[in-house]
């Protein structure tokens, strides 16, 4: 029987995270993740379950511990899956120095220190990389201009190390749009200004965690073994731009 591949999905409790770790779970991986607090309950998928490490990946060196921990037990790292992130709200005038370092370091330095670390392995088995980012990252980010930066770093990070790690490590991003999550209230309100911004979207609907996650599984796949340093963008078509709107009420429509 073949050897199971091995992904690592940081941040995967919750939210997309979760998604991604149920969609590799069925495509037949063995899953680990990490984050600061264990899921409610463990991520199984007939019958496979992931297996989850209390991880800060801020910090370097508890980075190292969790990729030696994940390869002292399943042997080997297929696919890297950079999905931790977010930021709180900051107004950008006033936002401390300490809060504006602790977004870098989980939006843009802890990828590249996960990376870092799993490039051996991924190295020994032709693995990959994927990289979450965020339309934040390609247009303006006001009240999150930190995440935003951090986020457009983490695109060029992409493109730098599949330039520096092929042909032997494949690196990608996706540039992810508005999802409806579990938090979904706290990002975007309630239920009727979810519902108006799913209507201004070309596909009609907000993004949902599975969406992301089947993304992953494409440019993991050997369906994907030209691809590297790529931008996928799963936004349902992008945001309309807000002068369309502002024009149209003008012409009384």
């Amino acid at each position: 029987m073949p050897e199971s591949k091995v992904a690592l999905v940081t941040g995967g409790a919750r939210g997309i995270g979760a998604a991604i770790v149920r969609a590799l779970l069925a495509e037949g991986y063995d899953v680990a993740t990490c984050g600061r607090t264990p899921p409610d309950a463990p991520t199984e998928v007939e019958g496979k379950q992931a297996v989850f490490d209390a991880c800060d990946i801020r910090d370097p060196a508890a980075v190292a511990e969790w990729i030696g921990t994940v390869v002292a037990r399943h042997g080997r790292i297929d696919l890297v899956v950079n999905n931790a992130g977010g930021s709180p709200q900051a107004d950008a005038a006033t936002a401390s120095a300490r809060f504006s370092e602790r977004i870098l370091q989980l939006n843009l330095l802890a990828p590249l220190h996960v990376s870092q670390a799993a490039y051996p392995h991924l190295k020994a088995s032709g693995g990959s990389i994927v990289n979450i980012a965020s339309l934040s990252g390609v247009r303006p980010s006001p009240d999150t201009a930190i995440y935003g930066a951090a986020k457009a770093g983490l695109l060029s990070l992409t493109q730098s190390l599949a330039q520096e790690w092929g042909p032997e490590v494949r690196v990608n991003a996706i540039v992810v749009g508005l999802i409806k999550t579990e938090s979904a209230e706290m990002t975007y309100g309630g239920v009727a200004a979810q519902e108006r911004i799913a209507a201004s979207l070309p596909l009609g609907r907000m993004g949902r965690g599975e969406d992301i996650a089947h993304a992953v599984v494409f440019l993991a796949s050997e369906n994907a073994a030209y691809i590297s340093g790529a931008r996928l963008e799963v936004h349902g078509g992008g945001e309309r731009p807000l002068f369309l709107e502002i024009v149209k009420q003008e012409k009384g429509g």
